[in-house]
């Protein structure tokens, strides 16, 4: 399961994004990202970032915020 873990955080940053206004898209789904980033247990906030770095291109880039 851990493989797929970034897959549903990936898709709800991507609803957002498609919910927003075209001008607000990009701002939208960076809000998003970063509400899910300070969701995340300290314990394994460096392992779920890194994992986001490296799969980000694999996840349409919304881990770029």
């Amino acid at each position: 399961m851990a493989a797929h873990e970034l897959g549903a955080a990936a898709y709800a940053i991507r609803a957002v994004q498609a919910a927003a206004p075209d001008a607000e898209r990009e701002a939208a789904g960076c809000e998003e990202c970063r509400w899910q980033r300070d969701q995340l247990p300290a314990q394994i906030r460096g392992l779920v970032l890194d994992d986001q770095r490296l799969r980000n291109e694999l996840c349409w880039h919304v881990f770029d915020c």
